[in-house]
């Protein structure tokens, strides 16, 4: 990885300016959100989030009280509601234990502990882990996503045989100041150039902000 970040993420700021990412009341709905982003996209998860918090459920106290198949039903937007639900369970079940849902107390946590916790909840892997700790604990910690993946290796900044997520995670915040609102920001800008341009079979490459980026010849197979 050879190009300065810092100067990437210059760029794509005043591009596309703040992100207000993750969109969330309380550090409690990011996680849920975070827990429901899982394969699917941001409206059906939205759809999902407002569903809860119609019924005023939006507590980590309230969502464990619920009967399974009830919490199903109203995260059925979200897709994979079964598996969804038992997951979303057993983040809330690890928060009343660790912390009775008091979620300033938890973060006040050394981060790489609560990483290391939240990593062996069931059903949270390391992107909705840091996603947890970025966007609901304001910690310093870059979520790599396949957005980020997709990204960097087009753009010729990772190898796409050296895109594991921790070693990828590592490089980028050895690369970048480690700061909290600068992860925020960079991560979703990240997500909406991936989304907009850096798209999986048709990528707008002469319309992405990034294309100055790009190595000679154009975006890198992947």
């Amino acid at each position: 990885m050879k190009t300065d970040l810092k100067e990437i993420y210059d760029l794509l700021f005043e591009t596309l300016g703040p992100q207000h990412w993750w969109p969330a009341e309380t550090p409690f709905e990011v996680i849920v959100g975070a827990v429901l982003v899982q394969n699917t996209n941001w409206q059906n998860v939205r759809q999902a989030i407002d569903a809860l918090r119609a019924e005023e459920l939006l507590d980590p106290h309230k969502i464990a009280e619920l009967e399974m198949e009830t919490l199903e039903t109203l995260i059925r937007p979200a897709g994979y509601f079964r598996i969804k639900a038992r997951r979303l369970r057993a983040v809330v079940d690890w928060l009343i234990e660790q912390c009775d849902g008091e979620l300033d107390e938890l973060f006040r946590r050394p981060t790489a502990e609560l990483r290391k916790q939240l990593l062996a909840v069931h059903g949270v892997g390391p992107e909705t882990a840091d996603s947890i700790l970025l966007y609901a604990g304001n910690l310093p910690v870059f979520v790599v996503d396949a957005y980020t993946i997709r990204i960097f290796t087009r753009h010729g900044w990772a190898d796409a045989a050296d895109t594991d997520y921790h070693r990828l995670q590592e490089r980028i915040e050895t690369l970048l100041p480690r700061d909290t609102q600068l992860f925020n920001e960079f991560h979703a800008m990240i997500v909406s150039i991936g989304k907009t341009y850096c798209k999986k079979s048709s990528p707008r490459c002469e319309d992405c902000p990034l294309r100055s980026k790009l190595p000679p010849g154009g975006a890198i197979e992947i």
